[in-house]
């Protein structure tokens, strides 16, 4: 997939390349015995350019955070690499760091949790949340620290002297905004946000994104944006990866994905996203049956017992991720084939009806 980068002349930050990550299936109470994996991850491949976003959406339980937190060593990845370009190291692969240089990388590698109130130590300060990373990597303390958070809390919309509260006396979306200052107070090249807004009143969730936008720009950030929410997505990525049981099915720009989809199942989530106006409101595409167990997928194409376009062949070969158009990667048979109906589509066909 990298081949495809000289559309584009920032450089690749992160290119992942068959990450997969496998959970173990235990049976048995005293001599427990493993009988199975839970595919969670299942060779997925992407990359995201320096100073954009990357929206990772899929229903719940495709993967998605899994394979966020992968990236990060949160958890330890089964298989595959996952290249960064840090800005001291040079380009590593970060499944195969050790403990220290993992340390060191994550001051460039953060993550937004998507629960504001879990995310958060109900037993600190916010001058101890926010400045924990600078004290555990020895880059500040005392007066230098409280002015690094003060700073810090300003850049999020948050008041200095908020510094001597506990998360409890903070609504949800200034909880989220602490999260926000506490993952920018390394100064990251990437940061994972985790279904950031999900968790938010709808118009806690524009000042949110916003936010993100205004430091995106204003620090050169990159963005791992994940979501379930294909309207939020819209507004904040510059591409879109949707993933389904653990892989990747479709690749794109935003706008490609939303005009162009290729594949059925990003037909179908693009049906499901609201319309500002009545006139084009649209039944969404009901997909037929339940998502596939990924500890006992399917043969073939992970998605063909729903797909209502499937033949003999999506049951006997998975589709490998292919380029069908300029940076437009899609893993289905018959993509070349079929004419699906993205979002604009849709709306036209609401107006002639």
């Amino acid at each position: 997939m990298s081949n495809a980068l000289n559309a584009d002349s920032r450089p690749v930050l992160l290119d992942v390349k068959d990450l997969k990550k496998h959970f173990p299936v235990s049976k048995g109470f005293f001599s427990p015995k493993i009988v199975g994996h839970v595919r969670a991850v299942d060779g997925v491949s992407f990359y995201i350019r320096e100073g954009e976003t990357l929206g990772l959406v899929g229903e719940s339980g495709c993967g998605k955070t899994t394979a966020g937190r992968v990236l990060l060593r949160a958890y330890e990845p089964t298989g595959g690499e996952i290249w960064f370009n840090d800005r001291h190291m040079g380009r590593v692969n970060v499944a195969d760091l050790d403990k220290h240089d993992l340390k060191r990388l994550r001051q460039n590698m953060q993550m937004i949790f998507q629960d504001p109130y879990s995310s958060l130590n109900p037993r600190m300060t916010l001058l101890e949340i926010v400045g924990e990373p600078l004290m555990v990597n020895h880059i500040a303390r005392g007066r230098e620290l409280q002015d690094r958070v003060a700073e810090l809390l300003k850049v999020v919309g948050l008041r200095p002297e908020y510094m001597t509260r506990y998360p409890h006396a903070s609504s949800g979306g200034q909880r989220q905004r602490i999260g926000v200052a506490r993952a920018l107070s390394m100064n990251p090249q990437l940061v994972v946000c985790d279904e950031p807004v999900s968790a938010l009143d709808v118009s806690i969730q524009a000042q949110t994104l916003n936010l993100l936008q205004d430091l995106q720009e204003e620090f050169g950030l990159t963005y791992l944006f994940i979501s379930h929410d294909l309207s939020v997505v819209e507004h904040i990525s510059d591409r879109i990866a949707v993933m389904y049981v653990g892989k990747l099915v479709e690749h794109a720009s935003t706008e490609e994905m939303f005009v162009h989809p290729l594949h059925p199942y990003t037909e179908a989530l693009l049906s499901a996203v609201p319309k500002p106006d009545p006139r084009l409101r649209s039944e969404p595409i009901v997909l037929p049956g339940d998502v596939a167990d990924p500890a006992n997928p399917p043969g073939g194409c992970y998605f063909h017992p729903r797909c209502t376009y499937a033949k003999d062949i999506c049951a006997q070969e998975h589709p490998g991720l292919r380029e069908l158009r300029k940076e437009h990667f899609v893993s289905c048979h018959r993509a070349d084939e079929l004419s699906l109906t993205g979002v604009m589509g849709m709306a036209e066909a609401a107006l002639v009806s």
